[in-house]
């Protein structure tokens, strides 16, 4: 017989504040902030009031901890689903701050009309208006007894019948004394079994990561100053992408500004990088997984709950490891010099625009191997190599691309257990061999997605060479991506077009190049055939058309450099497919020799 996974139980919701006053109940703020608009709270408080059902809670216990003198520590219930409903109670209800989508405190009053019996966010006409409760939390918090409130409206408006009056605020008042389903997950459910029952609950479709449960195991832990280290991830991430929510921390959160993590971050005020901008989930697994030499979530929630793997008990000791193993990956991960040495080794290889990361999970990896292998004292100018190559490897074969996790977690014990010259070499024997370079490449290449990682590895193979762009004597491939050129077509779009090759033809990654616009302006619509007659009479000194070179020897030193071969100069449509044929190969072969520069 199956195990009940669940519990359901109906709560009065002063029941549920006092539990989430007194930590029973931990909101690990997983949607952190507090997204909904303030008429959402109205609306809840209206729903209470007219008996409408509001959904379900859902927690998951944590489970009991065995503490270093043998007694036992109960766990709490952390909250998975309801936050934004629970918060918005305490607001309403409590008359508690919030924490808005700009990371301010600040309250939102909900007013009530006895009369009327509705309700509204109040705003200053409301405050002025003497037939408005201007707020209902006094009420319903015990501040204001019903008497005095029924007592005090009805002195104001004498007009309004005084039974009516007390029989709305009197309802009023007992809207803590409603109900609200509380799911208490078991806690001895895996992370696994957690995210499927709360898929199965939730009607709404929402899907929690295996990274939110880490987040909210992190957030509900106070001895450990699991909230502190939530924030750090929180700010990280959101000062990485706007540097202007810099004064924004300093004015509204004195406390976490006089922590470790904010000094370490600050230095993000004045950075401008977008090349590495990580989300909480990316920041999570490259400070949890080159410090526990693991990959999966699931490892790092039970670690942090304190689950010994040998013994299958949960032990203080443990989680009390577990957290400062994070803390200090979270500073590793954070810490300036890291970070910009990292995107400095990416840059070198040639990634220079953040549209060119088209694989973050990749990227990702990369960071974690520079960060373990320089807290394995390996030399700067190795690890420099061994991250570029990584990284293109990762890029080039999709490893991170299914099942990122696994993948993940084989390589970190593979780094961890040997060198990782040798794990490096073992890998490219068996994913980058020469049947990789001569064939799987070069049918990769047969494709028309734009955003293919296989053409974003060859326009890095074009940059770290110092590659001129199509038809130019001095503009290089580097310098039109840094000021966002323009990629164009070999074979022009609207000459293919007009000849009837639909959109899987025409935008073929092997007919695109890098190229000065006002080159392919000239170029017009013409065939290759057409204008490469043109180019050979410029060279022959018939007068500047297509940029600035005026020998033929540049010329095929430039087509070279571009992978395009000297058959183009007899091209027309006929020859368009062998045109790409012959194209993709030598696109794998510049990738192949870039990626052993390396």
């Amino acid at each position: 017989m199956k195990t009940q996974k669940y519990s359901v139980n109906q709560h009065l919701i002063e029941t549920i504040l006092a539990w989430v006053n007194s930590g029973e109940i931990a909101i690990p703020e997983i949607q952190r902030p507090f997204v909904w608009d303030a008429t959402k709270v109205r609306d809840l408080m209206d729903s209470l009031y007219q008996g409408y059902p509001i959904g379900y809670l859902i927690a998951w216990r944590n489970p009991n901890v065995k503490l270093k003198d043998g007694t036992t520590s109960e766990g709490k219930k952390v909250l998975i689903d309801g936050q934004q409903r629970v918060t918005a109670l305490t607001a309403a209800v409590l008359g508690q701050y919030i924490i808005d989508q700009d990371y301010r405190r600040r309250k939102i009053r909900i007013a009530f009309h006895p009369d009327e019996e509705r309700f509204e966010v109040t705003n200053p006409a409301i405050e002025k208006d003497k037939r408005w409760i201007a707020d209902i939390a006094p009420l319903l918090n015990d501040e204001v007894s019903l008497f005095d409130c029924v007592n005090e409206y009805c002195e104001k408006n004498p007009e309004i019948e005084t039974k009516k009056i007390q029989t709305t605020v009197t309802n009023l008042s007992q809207i803590t004394k409603k109900q609200i389903g509380l799911i208490e997950l078991a806690s001895d459910l895996d992370i696994e079994t957690v995210t499927e029952v709360f898929i199965r609950i939730n009607s709404k479709g929402v899907v929690l990561s295996q990274a939110d449960f880490a987040m909210s195991k992190i957030a509900s832990n106070e001895t450990y100053g699991g909230s502190t280290l939530r924030k750090a991830i929180d700010y990280f991430c959101h000062l990485a992408v706007a540097p202007e929510f810099y004064p924004t921390i300093v004015d509204v959160d004195k406390d976490f500004t006089s922590t470790d993590y904010f000094q370490k971050m600050s230095w993000l005020k004045n950075e401008n990088e977008d090349l590495y901008d990580p989300d909480y989930t990316d920041l999570l697994r490259v400070a949890f997984v080159p410090q526990f030499n693991r990959g999966k979530f699931s490892d790092l929630v039970s670690l942090l709950s304190g689950r010994n793997f040998e013994t299958k008990q949960f032990e203080d000791e443990i989680a009390k490891e577990s957290f400062a193993k994070l803390k200090a990956g979270i500073f590793d991960a954070i810490n300036e010099t890291h970070f910009k040495r990292f995107l400095m080794i990416i840059r070198s290889a040639g990634f220079l625009d953040s549209g060119m990361i088209r694989s973050q999970n990749a990227l990702n990896f990369a960071y974690i191997v520079y960060l373990k292998l320089r807290n394995q004292g390996v030399p700067p100018h190795d690890i420099e190599k061994y991250v570029r190559r990584w990284y293109v490897m990762s890029v080039l074969t999709g490893r991170y691309s299914s099942s990122p996790e696994s993948s993940m977690d084989f390589d970190i014990r593979q780094i961890a257990s040997r060198s990782f010259d040798e794990f490096l070499q073992s890998v490219e024997d068996a994913e980058l061999s020469e049947a990789f370079w001569d064939a799987g490449l070069v049918q990769s290449l047969n494709s028309s997605v734009s955003s293919s990682p296989y053409l974003n590895v060859f326009w890095a193979a074009q940059i770290k060479a110092n590659d001129k762009g199509f038809l130019s004597k001095d503009i290089t491939v580097n310098d039109l991506v840094s000021h966002k050129g323009d990629i164009h077509h070999i074979f022009p779009r609207d000459y293919l077009k007009r000849n009837g090759f639909k959109r899987g033809m025409y935008n073929q990654v092997a007919n695109y190049v890098y190229m000065q616009s006002e080159i392919n302006i000239k170029v017009g619509n013409k065939a290759p055939v057409t204008y490469f007659d043109e180019l050979h009479q410029q060279c022959n000194g018939n007068g500047l058309v297509y940029g600035a070179i005026c020998e033929m020897d540049a010329l095929k030193k430039n087509l070279a450099m571009n992978c395009i071969p000297e058959s183009i100069f007899g091209m027309d449509l006929d020859q368009y497919e062998e045109f790409l044929r012959q194209r993709r190969a030598l696109m794998a072969r510049k990738m192949r020799d870039y990626y052993f520069s390396l």
